[in-house]
């Protein structure tokens, strides 16, 4: 594996029953980049990140984050999960979810206060800490979800549709820290999304649709392959392409 990339994914296949989610998918990710996978609800993207993370395990092909195949206990103390579905502790409150998902990883305790007045800070959550999770709207519940997956200062984070639910404001507040953590930390991050506004803030994207990547690249030499003006475009023409 290359020290450039942070995953590669070969040859990945997966079926739940007769049904194929992924086909032969191919890819690298390279170290201080934001790769963006975009697609329909159903079209494989959540099924290839939790194979990425090792919540789920190939049929056939392998899949290497850090240098290490999937799936690793050890790399997990490096990954930054924001899964589509909350789960969190509802019966406990902000703050206390916060702590206990911060005692998982290796943080003294000054690391850890600052950790989460850091993520609390950057979701616009510190005065809602002390209030149970049961009463957070959903929008809240995105935001607290994004705080756990960066209190442990991970190299890689991996957000399946990070700002569902969560305002125009707040949203952009959040691409920019993505932003600064990639240039300035460099970090790998690998989002989902249906938005295309955010997918042009993506280094590089991968279209899905039926397990299987249409279309491959930077926004600009997609629109520029396609001969278009936007992505959703790009994305209309990939898929009769495919077709």
């Amino acid at each position: 594996m290359s020290e450039t990339n942070t995953i590669q994914v070969q040859e990945v296949t997966k079926s739940f029953g007769k049904k194929v989610v992924l086909k032969d998918i191919n890819f690298d990710i390279k170290k201080g980049h934001i790769y963006g996978f975009i697609g329909p609800s159903g079209a494989g993207k959540t099924t290839l990140i939790k194979m990425m993370i090792g919540m789920d395990i190939p049929d056939n092909g392998s899949i290497y984050l850090l240098g290490e195949k999937m799936p690793n206990l050890n790399i997990l103390q490096q990954i930054g999960f924001m899964a589509q579905s909350d789960a969190l502790y509802e019966a406990l409150t902000g703050k206390e979810n916060l702590l206990f998902f911060a005692s998982l990883f290796k943080l003294d305790r000054t690391e850890k206060q600052k950790r989460m007045a850091y993520a609390v800070q950057l979701v616009n959550l510190t005065a809602d800490l002390d209030k149970r999770v049961s009463t957070y709207s959903g929008g809240m519940k995105r935001r607290l979800s994004l705080a756990i997956a960066i209190i442990h200062n991970p190299q890689v984070l991996i957000l399946d549709e990070p700002t569902v639910g969560i305002d125009p404001e707040l949203r952009l507040s959040i691409w920019n820290e993505l932003l600064r953590l990639k240039n300035e930390e460099g970090k790998t991050i690998i989002v989902t999304t249906h938005v295309m506004d955010e997918a042009e803030k993506c280094d590089y994207i991968a279209m899905v649709r039926d397990g299987s990547f249409i279309a491959t690249g930077t926004p600009n030499q997609l629109k520029e392959q396609y001969e278009v003006n936007s992505l959703d475009e790009v994305f209309l023409n990939a898929g009769r392409k495919k077709q």
